[in-house]
């Protein structure tokens, strides 16, 4: 799969490649988080989400990471959802912390100035579903399944699914999914736009547009993914004037140079983020 990832983790209890149960690898400019807890489908404790997002981060702040590819271990799960168990014993004020935690993981994965890529492998229910739709690119496999079934335990989507289901697909199908707590197979995901693609293997797939990402300019991925990310929210004149800044911005940038001389000259350009 590649190198074992060592970047620093100041303050998080030290280095290595895999903590509890989150398996972090290095594919060249490629960061693979695999959410490594098969025995239980891959569901988020309490240790496990706040490891996953300590690795967002990580990979956030990185500058040799370009891409980021979040998947889960075996070939049932993406993740599951979260830990019901762990749910099950918690009170409002618990709950409220548990959902902000959710929410720093799916904020990190939608914000980080380099395109995060979802590699869904197996059941992508609750919270799972939910830091899908957090990621810029969605790939599932053909025995995928996504849903956002929190209603049936008499409680909503609480990482954001309200709001990012509803703008990947639509507020209809959004409110059908969340409303009735059903669960759509990798084939109705594509054709409602939940997911980008349908792919076996996923990780392979997702790993090939990794690559293709990863040898474009990082400060035009970030350009991109900020302009995009305004585009369904606040005002359309505004967001214009954005993507205008935004473009203009680039021309002062060696990697802007580099991608018009080789164009002229005929070869790949080499950007280097500069």
């Amino acid at each position: 799969m590649g190198e074992t990832w060592l970047p620093p983790r100041d303050g998080a209890g030290g280095g290595g490649g895999a903590g509890l149960s989150v398996r972090v690898e290095r594919e060249g400019a490629i960061a693979i988080l695999t959410v490594d807890r098969p025995d239980a489908m891959n569901a988020l404790d309490r240790p496990t989400l706040g490891e996953l997002r300590e690795w967002l981060a990580e990979a956030a702040e990185d500058s040799e990471v370009r891409v980021v590819v979040l998947t889960g271990s075996g070939d049932k799960a993406f993740v599951a959802g979260a830990d019901i168990k762990y749910m099950g014993g918690l009170g409002s004020d618990e709950a409220k912390e548990w959902g902000e935690l959710g929410h720093d993981a799916g904020q990190l994965l939608e914000t980080m100035l380099k395109p995060t890529i979802a590699a869904i492998n197996g059941f992508a229910l609750g919270g799972g579903c939910e830091l899908a739709l957090s990621c810029d690119l969605r790939y599932a496999s053909s025995r995928a399944k996504l849903g956002q079934p929190e209603i049936n335990l008499g409680i909503i989507p609480g990482w954001g699914g309200t709001q990012r289901l509803a703008r990947v697909c639509g507020l209809g199908f959004a409110k059908e999914l969340i409303l009735t707590g059903r669960v759509v197979d990798a084939e109705e995901a594509l054709a409602r736009g939940l997911v980008n693609g349908v792919h076996d293997p996923v990780l392979e797939h997702a790993l090939e547009v990794g690559r293709l990402l990863a040898a474009k300019s990082p400060l035009a991925l970030a350009a991109a993914k900020r302009a995009l990310n305004h585009a369904l929210q606040g005002d359309h004149v505004e967001n214009l004037g954005r993507e205008a800044d935004e473009f203009g911005g680039l021309f002062d940038s060696e990697d802007a140079k580099e991608g018009l001389t080789a164009f002229a000259e005929k070869r790949e350009p080499v950007f280097k983020g500069r």
